[in-house]
Formats: structure tokens, C-alpha cells, sequence
């Protein structure tokens, strides 16, 4: 893979190419009457260039958190109805569903919210982060409900039987937070 610090950078301005070029360390180099360094994307975007062989390189987008990639997964269950015991690809229920997404991203979870719990780290609340596990527990600490955290004090779950998968409200400020990922 080639180093973003040694490949130009390309930006868009209607329709016409303006050349903008990293020098390293941060410093960024532009001809005369192009792009100067407030006019360069402030996120990397993927680019092209030869090397000193005429082989052209692509840079490829930086990959995804894995936290937003369960989040998305979880979206794409979105309609799909609850059925207790149910692991999915059709139906699910709370911590099927949460086994079924982490599972698309090529991690392992315990079949039961309970045992989820038990197996991955704990998390603050104040650090958590989309694609976090919430868990719902009773006033024994039984844990009996799991959804998967997507941001703005909502989750991604598989509610009650006759409910389906959904974006919903975190009822609750008791719960615990844990981390697979």
C-alpha cells in the first residue's frame, strides 16, 4: 500500500482539476493559481498516482470503526419480526439479533443476552460508542434484554414477540454498557 504522505492530492472545484500536492509532515505544496491548503479535502478521499515506473496506485478510504459497521448491520435487520429464540436471517429475538450482526463482521458472541454480558468488556457510559452492547438488567442484576447502541441516546433491537426490529428510545439510564468489538 502506498503512503497517503507521498501521493497527491486531488480536489474538485466546478467542474476543474486544481492540483495540491502533500509534501510531508503536514505541509502541503500548490502551483501558482491552484489549490492552496484551506481548499484541500479535510478527509482523506481515495487517490491515484504512478510510481516511478509509470504503475499507477490506489489509495483506498480509510475502513469504517467497526462500532458504525454493526450499527449499519443492525439497520439492515430493521422490519424483521421478533420471535423468541430466533437467530435470524428472518426473525430474531433481542440477543439473537445481536449475535447475528456481530457475527456478519466476523466476531463471536454467547447465544444468550445473559452470557453476552458475561463475556465482553465493560464499558463506561461515559465512552461508549455506536455499536456498543446495552444491557437491560432486572433488580436481582439478572440480565434479561441486549440491543446494540447507535448514537443520540437510541438502539438498535429486537423488542418484545409481536414488535419487529427497530430503531427505539433507551427507556432507561439503568443499564450497563459492554464492548465486543
Amino acid at each position: 500500500m502506498v503512503s497517503t504522505a507521498s501521493l497527491p492530492r486531488r480536489t474538485r472545484r466546478l467542474g476543474t482539476v486544481t492540483a495540491a500536492f502533500v509534501a510531508g509532515a503536514g505541509a502541503l505544496l500548490t502551483l501558482p493559481g491552484t489549490a492552496s491548503a484551506a481548499d484541500a479535502p479535510a478527509v482523506p478521499v481515495p487517490v491515484e498516482a504512478p510510481d516511478h515506473r509509470g504503475v499507477t496506485h490506489t489509495e483506498a478510504a480509510p475502513p469504517k470503526p467497526a462500532g458504525q459497521s454493526l450499527v449499519e448491520k443492525a439497520a439492515e435487520q430493521q422490519g424483521k419480526p421478533y420471535s423468541y429464540g430466533a437467530t435470524g436471517p428472518d426473525s430474531f429475538d433481542c440477543s439473537g439479533l445481536t449475535q447475528f450482526v456481530h457475527r456478519q463482521l466476523g466476531i463471536e458472541l454467547p447465544r444468550t443476552s445473559r452470557d453476552q454480558r458475561a463475556a465482553v468488556a465493560s464499558v463506561d457510559k461515559s465512552a461508549m460508542q455506536p455499536g456498543d452492547l446495552i444491557f437491560f438488567a432486572n433488580s436481582g442484576g439478572s440480565v434479561y434484554h441486549v440491543g446494540i447502541f447507535a448514537g443520540d441516546g437510541q438502539m438498535w433491537a429486537a423488542p418484545e414477540s409481536g414488535d419487529v426490529v427497530r430503531l427505539q428510545k433507551i427507556w432507561t439510564d439503568s443499564y450497563t454498557v459492554g464492548r465486543a468489538w
